[in-house]
């Protein structure tokens, strides 16, 4: 295939370098506008509901509402922490690679917020005052806010501990420790929030880890490895294979009826006949039916 056909070739030149960091700065925008506003929340989180309205800016504003906002202090060392971990994934990965997978976590964060929107239709829905909060069948109260910036952080993490596990991190700045092992913990933490947080949690975390998924099972677990590395360990086993086919080219045994040689099957036995002038071989199946050579 001609490279400049491909799709990826069309559209790796619109990548945006150092990704991370615009996202941070989204973060940031979004927690300047909470502080001069409390409501200005609930304009920006992501509520299908109000989309289908109408209000189709929501599909991009939730970007701007940051994981942690309680406390600036905490706020200021989780945005340090996820940015290294991004330029530091972005460098193995390759720009293309990891903005592939951040874009495809926040369409499937948003693809997921529909899917619950569409349970919700289903099984009756009570709109509330305030926007993202609805109840379903009277009794369950349903929050959009957890499609949050939070999970898209999360498969960062996740994609750093199943790329470089081993490379460790200062927790609080004084604790040293490998990312695989936090990696784990937030893995456990997901699977808690998934049991106690009922449907809709089980749904936005679902849709939160498509991403991460899709990439480790599509990498067969090298996630470390960026595109060029990929094709190259690719060409490297189909080199080897085919030199291991060509020396496996020259066999030792072979029917003189049937041509069977040991590479048809590894139960096949071959044995000389005695009784044959020359050097007859056979395979199991002719030995002791073949006609004798004289």
């Amino acid at each position: 295939m001609n490279k400049r056909n491909n799709l990826k070739w069309k559209l790796q030149k619109y990548a945006i370098p150092n990704l991370t960091m615009y996202l941070i700065i989204c973060y940031a925008i979004g927690y300047v506008l909470q502080i001069f506003s409390d409501t200005i929340y609930y304009y920006l989180v992501m509520d299908p509901f109000l989309v289908l309205k109408g209000q189709v800016w929501r599909l991009v504003t939730w970007i701007l509402i940051p994981p942690e906002s309680s406390n600036i202090f905490f706020m200021l060392i989780m945005s340090y922490l996820y940015y290294s971990l991004g330029n530091l994934l972005e460098r193995i990965w390759g720009t293309w690679k990891y903005n592939v997978y951040i874009f495809s976590g926040i369409l499937f964060m948003i693809l997921g917020a529909f899917v619950l929107c569409a349970y919700c239709a289903v099984r009756g829905v009570q709109y509330t005052q305030i926007p993202g909060y609805y109840i379903v069948a009277n009794q369950s109260l349903i929050d959009f806010g957890q499609f949050s910036t939070y999970y898209i952080n999360m498969a960062i993490f996740l994609a750093c501990a199943a790329s470089i596990p081993d490379v460790q991190v200062l927790l609080m700045f004084v604790f040293p420790i490998k990312v695989k092992w936090l990696g784990i913990v937030y893995g456990v933490m997901l699977l808690l929030e998934c049991i106690q947080g009922g449907f809709s949690t089980v749904i936005v975390v679902v849709f939160s880890l498509l991403n991460f998924l899709i990439f480790f099972i599509q990498s067969k677990g090298n996630m470390h490895l960026n595109s060029g590395q990929v094709k190259m360990r690719r060409d490297f086993k189909q080199k080897m294979r085919r030199a291991e086919n060509q020396t496996r080219g020259v066999t030792k045994h072979k029917c003189a009826i049937c041509g069977r040689t040991e590479l048809d099957g590894d139960d096949l036995e071959f044995r000389f006949c005695s009784k044959c002038n020359g050097n007859y071989e056979y395979c199991q199946y002719h030995l002791f039916t073949h006609e004798h050579v004289k």
